[in-house]
């Protein structure tokens, strides 16, 4: 997946992340895409965790690990926040 590739599933991922959280509010653009492509490494690490790999094309079920990791990223941003 290229570069464009990862800032499109990054800043959907961040975007559907930071609603699901409710921090879409104090997000931007930019910050949905930063925390979506964080997030996909997050997701990655996760996943490698419980045996799953090789998550790298553009499709749902990568969209499904950024997500994953976009809302844990978020979830841990928030309870250092408070």
């Amino acid at each position: 997946m290229g570069i464009i590739g990862w800032i499109v599933l990054g800043g959907l991922a961040g975007w559907v992340a930071s609603l699901i959280m409710k921090t879409d509010e104090k997000q931007g653009a930019l910050a949905n895409i930063v925390v979506g492509i964080v997030g996909a490494l997050i997701g990655g690490w996760i996943m490698s965790l419980i045996g799953k790999s090789d998550v790298m094309a553009f499709d749902f079920s990568s969209f499904l690990v950024a997500l994953l990791g976009a809302v844990v990223l978020l979830g841990v941003l928030k309870l250092i926040r408070k």
